[in-house]
């Protein structure tokens, strides 16, 4: 088995919270409505079209097009869209460092909006220890699509035998699996720290 050298991080649900609720639950009275307007409305499939890359003023145009009674529920998904972020996941930061601090490469793979994008590199320190980052928005390709990890591995000259992809999604794990990388899927700081542990990567008890 080859050394791991390289450390492959999602963001979203491993190193940032991120979700639309914290926005939402100012917006809505009730639970009820704001869990409606997220899964008939602002939902997951039409977000990540924005991932995917097309401009937010796309999306929102029709969905307000669709929609016209929530126009302004809608357009507060761009407008304050920060106010989703709830900061950085609580245990994951500092196994990010601890991994800097032992010379591993670190990188990261995102399927985030490219418009969004840089309001989080700006709000986040620690993404600036990553030696390199491709968002989908970017590059107009999403996990699990094999290609979009094929990006990375191309602009970084990475070896998945040599590297460990961490991610919360299964399918996009089991994408990672398929193409070599040793694979977590995230569930907890506490659980990603044992699993690297066991892959010899973080000390014991460090």
């Amino acid at each position: 088995m080859d050394k791991i050298r390289n450390i492959v991080f999602d963001f979203g649900g491993v190193l940032i919270d991120w979700n639309p609720r914290y926005l939402y639950r100012k917006v809505f009275r009730e639970e009820a409505e704001m869990e409606n307007f997220l899964s008939e409305v602002c939902n997951g499939e039409w977000n990540e079209k924005q991932d995917g890359g097309r401009p937010f003023s796309e999306g929102i145009s029709e969905l307000t097009a669709k929609f016209p009674d929530k126009c302004k529920e809608i357009a507060l998904y761009y407008d304050c869209w920060d106010e989703m972020i709830g900061g950085g996941v609580d245990g994951s930061i500092e196994i990010l460092y601890a991994l800097k601090s032992l010379n591993y490469r670190l990188y990261g793979l995102t399927n985030w909006s490219g418009e969004t994008f840089p309001k989080t590199r700006e709000r986040f320190a620690f993404l600036n220890e990553l030696d390199g980052i491709v968002v989908s928005g970017d590059e107009k390709l999403l996990k699990p699509d094999p290609e979009f990890f094929k990006v990375l591995i191309g602009r970084y000259d990475l070896s998945p035998d040599e590297s460990v992809f961490i991610d919360d999604n299964i399918a996009n794990v089991e994408a990672g699996r398929r193409l070599g990388f040793r694979v977590i899927r995230f569930e907890s700081a506490g659980q990603l720290k044992s699993e690297l542990e066991h892959l010899g990567v973080l000390p014991v008890n460090m």
